[in-house]
């Protein structure tokens, strides 16, 4: 009986929990289309080409580690007739991420920068990180 009653408090609290993540972690979008390209931290000073009509999502990750946070600004671009933001947002986590649309020929940079965010009794190191992709369309 001990056991029943516990497995069905662990699958509620489980269904619960799950119902409480499953809105914030659909906030970001994951899914990757044919005709969308993810570019990521690692992609930092890449070149890419995309097509009139194609989408390219932007998601950067924040990270924590000894008193330190750090995270990212929202994505701007240069070169705006090129590329269109259609989605932006933070995650809980930190995160940002944005969806551009191609609207029109044109090479669009894309920019972010890394900032350090101290937690009590810590200090951030002076460096900045900028992260920047250039997206050729055609």
């Amino acid at each position: 009986m001990k056991a029943a009653k516990y497995a069905t408090g662990l699958t509620l609290g489980l269904m619960v929990t799950a119902t409480l993540v499953t809105p914030a972690a659909s906030a970001a979008p994951h899914s990757a289309r044919a005709d969308r390209l993810v570019l990521t931290d690692s992609d930092n000073g890449r070149s890419v080409a995309r097509s009139v009509g194609d989408d390219t999502e932007i998601r950067l990750k924040a990270s924590r580690e000894r008193g330190l946070t750090y995270t990212w600004s929202m994505p701007s671009t240069r070169g705006a007739h090129v590329l269109t933001r259609t989605v932006s947002g933070t995650t809980p986590a930190g995160d940002v991420y944005a969806v551009l649309h191609a609207e029109s020929p044109g090479t669009s940079t894309i920019t972010a920068v890394r900032q350090c965010h101290a937690g009590p009794g810590h200090a951030c190191p002076r460096a900045v990180m900028p992260w920047k992709v250039t997206i050729e369309v055609s």
